[in-house]
């Protein structure tokens, strides 16, 4: 019921912790896919770099060309340090507000529109922290958070563990065409009816196309971050191999 929904602001303060005496080493980002990760670039001197301490939140003010998304995490590992351009925060009292809930709620696609249209900014936008602040959302008793983030940390779970079952079996199915298709044969040898050829003799290749309208359609639109909008056109009618131009620099992956 919207009787139950709070002011985000009442729950949380910023906290702005530099770097000072470079006593964290570790330097992370943040995606848009809601984590930590290795940064692109690390500063040389952290110092004015914010600390994220465990038990702390942090994201990135800037929405412009993010995906449509905000990119923020909760932090549940070691300490670490982020941009200075980000804003770093914590609940005032876990006992009124779960962290993992909250967590939940900014992992919601809802949370993310309502980040870029509140974010103002003319060459970038920015989701600042008044905004955050500003963020209704529903804050049942500590005891019925606690057991949403159960059943749905028991979910997360079930969905890791499928994963790795399928990375195994993609790995096992890679190795069985590796021992098939490559180490087992020889170029000059080929067995009867194999041929050696280029990618380009048996398909064809097109650029994918900016969208007119991303945001009210039902086929869903891909970029490098993932799938960013959704339009009512389709380039083909048939199913096609999709690979991502944009690869992952210097490590030979795509």
């Amino acid at each position: 019921m919207k009787s139950t929904y709070k002011r985000l602001g009442d729950y949380i303060e910023e906290i702005e912790e530099r770097n000072r005496d470079l006593s964290v080493k570790l330097s992370q980002g943040i995606c848009n896919l809601k984590y930590f990760q290795n940064p692109r670039q690390v500063a040389e001197n952290s110092a004015a770099d914010k600390i994220v301490r465990r038990g702390w939140f942090a994201y990135n003010r800037a929405t412009t060309r993010n995906g449509d998304k905000i990119s923020i995490a909760y932090r549940d590992g070691e300490d670490c340090t982020v941009s200075a351009s980000y804003l770093t925060f914590r609940i005032k009292d876990e006992n009124l507000l779960n962290p993992y809930y909250l967590m939940m709620w900014f992992k919601r696609p809802e949370f993310d529109r309502y980040a870029r249209f509140k974010s103002h900014g003319s060459a970038h936008e920015y989701f600042e922290w008044d905004e955050m602040c500003d963020v209704m959302l529903p804050v049942p008793s500590i005891e019925e958070q606690r057991k949403i983030v159960a059943e749905y940390q028991a979910v997360e779970r079930r969905i890791e563990n499928n994963r790795h079952l399928i990375a195994t079996l993609e790995s096992t199915a890679q190795t069985i065409y590796r021992q098939m298709f490559v180490d087992n044969i020889d170029p000059e040898n080929l067995p009867q009816d194999w041929r050696m050829g280029k990618m380009k003799d048996v398909a064809t290749f097109a650029y994918g196309k900016i969208p007119k309208d991303k945001d009210n359609g039902v086929i869903p639109v891909f970029s490098g971050y993932g799938v960013v909008g959704y339009c009512n056109e389709a380039m083909y009618d048939k199913q096609h191999i999709v690979v991502i131009a944009r690869g992952d620099s210097g490590s030979g992956k795509i």
